[in-house]
């Protein structure tokens, strides 16, 4: 077992060229350097950083920060570049239905990266956001990139949005700029002898009203609109009052739906200019959301999900969301949230592969319930799953059940999968094909993938060995990962015969699992307390 501090934990992978600019910011920060290649060098990738700096005839910066806003500029420069040249592009769609769908995703999905750019770049000048707001929203740009280019693959047309992509460096310029922020963390740490990590931001708006706290807590009486299919709401479907939520001219106050009991076959959407939306449902046994929607039926993954959720500060409660494209159909999205700030609290996301796309930012799941078998919750958020049912289901023959396959690609995203007090069980149709049937914790989707299971139940469902390779007898990530477990308990919790790889670790401390607890991974206690939503801050 390799020892590490609370904070190493989370920067333990960190090139030491970057951390170095911590130590220089945190002592003497007007002595980083002398000319901007100098600076470039500390970061990941140094040409495309002295590329854009010496065409722009940009001066020498005298700080850290200054140096991160001007890397911030870069890679919005590019992103407004490259979104512009995806948008002409669509052009080449027509008649295409599955080039239409890569390049309508990936035009949604820059438009976001642009945004968050847009976000860091306002909130490091004005000084309105965190180092770790920082964090997260350029680890969400990043994202967007990685999915854009997971959707080509998943319709076999690369040829058609890559060779855009590939023109520019975008994805290493954020690189460098998750970098190099990283570095003041790094640097702010130190400098403040702080035992306080990722996640553990204090200027975090307390959006979550008195009103917010009796709806989840059962009423619905202080509802904006009432959705029934009997028609003795506003409105018939869901999406509807969704659409008219996005009309209202102020977003800042929340807009609550209420869902009547009721199946409701319908694909829905949440956008990413429709903010502070709650949807209470009247339980997840009675209020179901449902469609069919798979990559094998000419959706990407991103698109397949039944409810797609991008706006900020999003509630649901008492809901299903549920992908019946089944087993044979491959990807099949149930659940899609980038929900920045989001809550999910007794809810059901039920699929088969890939469930549960935990898409980006900051998320908590309280008393939830995930089902599926390939990969069945993934993405690269920063998630915390908190008294939740993880139900392994019966697969294609052959097929093997990975619960998570989380999405880190740079060592500088904020982001992974923690499981806290929860329970992992084989549902009912897994039960009697157990013998036939190997189920494992994770696998690497991406070089940094983390994931981390602590106090939780572990049936005899997952296999002794706990995790899986990406693919039989591949490395890739093994070494990079971070795969971790702590204090579980069950007949599949020994660690005694898992995998060997430098990247798993078995906690032994308080101090190394609290860095993946509520209130350190997601900053939970500066915006979850008013919401009514219980939760465990520590472990």
């Amino acid at each position: 077992m390799i020892t590490l501090t609370p904070f190493s934990l989370l920067f333990s992978l960190y090139p030491l060229t970057v951390l170095s600019l911590a130590v220089e910011a945190a002592g003497n920060p007007t002595n980083s350097g002398n000319d901007i290649a100098r600076w470039c060098d500390k970061t990941p990738y140094p040409e495309p950083c002295k590329c854009y700096f010496t065409n722009d005839n940009t001066s020498v910066p005298k700080h850290l920060s200054e140096f991160r806003q001007m890397l911030v500029k870069s890679a919005m420069d590019r992103a407004v570049t490259v979104r512009s040249d995806i948008a002409r592009f669509g052009m080449n769609c027509t008649g295409d239905s599955r080039r239409r769908a890569v390049w309508s995703d990936c035009l949604e999905l820059y438009d976001d990266t642009v945004l968050q750019l847009n976000r860091t770049r306002t909130g490091v000048s004005g000084g309105s956001c965190t180092d770790f707001d920082a964090s997260t929203w350029l680890s969400t740009a990043l994202t967007n990139i990685e999915t854009c280019r997971s959707g080509s693959s998943d319709l076999k047309i690369s040829d058609f949005i890559t060779p855009i992509m590939c023109k520019t460096n975008l994805s290493q310029l954020i690189s460098n700029t998750l970098a190099i922020n990283a570095a003041l963390i790094h640097a702010d740490v130190t400098t403040c002898n702080s035992s306080k990590n990722a996640g553990a931001g204090e200027h975090f708006p307390i959006w979550v009203s008195g009103k917010d706290r009796r709806l989840l807590q059962s009423s619905i009486r202080g509802a904006n609109l009432v959705v029934a299919k009997d028609g003795s709401g506003h409105f018939r479907t869901v999406q509807a009052a969704i659409e008219a939520a996005g009309r209202r001219k102020v977003t800042s106050a929340r807009f609550v739906i209420y869902v009547k009991r009721g199946v409701y076959k319908e694909n829905i959407l949440v956008r990413n200019n429709n903010d502070n939306v709650m949807l209470v449902g009247d339980g997840m046994k009675y209020t179901i959301i449902t469609a069919s929607r798979s990559v094998k039926g000419g959706y990407t993954t991103y698109n397949s999900a039944t409810a797609g959720i991008e706006g900020l500060h999003f509630i649901a409660k008492g809901i299903t969301f549920r992908n019946t494209a089944g087993p044979e159909k491959g990807q099949a999205v149930a659940l899609r949230s980038a929900s920045d700030l989001a809550i999910f609290y007794k809810c059901s996301v039920e699929g088969y592969q890939d469930t549960l796309m935990v898409h980006s930012q900051r998320q908590f799941f309280r008393d939830c319930s995930i089902s599926g078998t390939v990969d069945f919750i993934f993405g690269n958020a920063a998630a915390v799953f908190q008294n939740c049912l993880i139900l392994p289901r019966r697969p294609l023959h052959g097929q093997a059940n990975v619960i998570t396959a989380q999405g880190r690609a740079d060592p500088f995203q904020t982001t992974g999968f923690s499981f806290h007090n929860s329970k992992i069980f084989p549902s009912p149709d897994l039960v009697p094909v157990l013998r036939t049937v190997k189920t494992y914790l994770g696998r690497p989707w991406m070089k940094y993938s983390r994931t981390v299971v602590m106090k939780t139940y572990i049936d005899g469902v997952v296999s002794p060995l706990g995790w899986s390779p990406w693919i039989k007898g591949s490395v890739f990530g093994l070494d990079t990962l971070f795969y971790a477990e702590y204090k579980n308990t069950g007949p599949s919790s020994s660690t005694r015969f898992r995998v060997r790889w430098k990247g798993f670790h078995v906690l032994g401390r308080d101090s190394e699992a609290a860095a993946f607890t509520v209130e350190r991974f997601i900053a939970g206690g500066a915006w979850l307390p008013r919401s009514g939503v219980p939760f465990t801050s520590g472990l």
